[in-house]
């Protein structure tokens, strides 16, 4: 269903990451920077809706 490209997610390092979470200070770190990108791709993605709907190419910017 998924492959390691959806959403511009890499599942490879993600699965490394968790495998290196052995302990519950890791497994925090892992979880923080799991939510840390996700608010880091919605900027973008926000940012660019606003680029698009100022250069007229959108006609109205989406939330999310």
């Amino acid at each position: 269903m998924s492959n390691n490209s959806d959403a511009g997610f890499d599942y490879d390092r993600y699965r490394k990451l968790l495998a290196e979470a052995n302990d519950e200070a890791k497994r925090l770190d892992f979880i923080n920077l799991l939510i840390n990108e996700k608010a880091r791709d919605r900027l973008a993605r926000q940012s660019l809706r606003a680029t698009l709907v100022n250069m007229g190419i959108m006609t109205t910017p989406r939330v999310g």
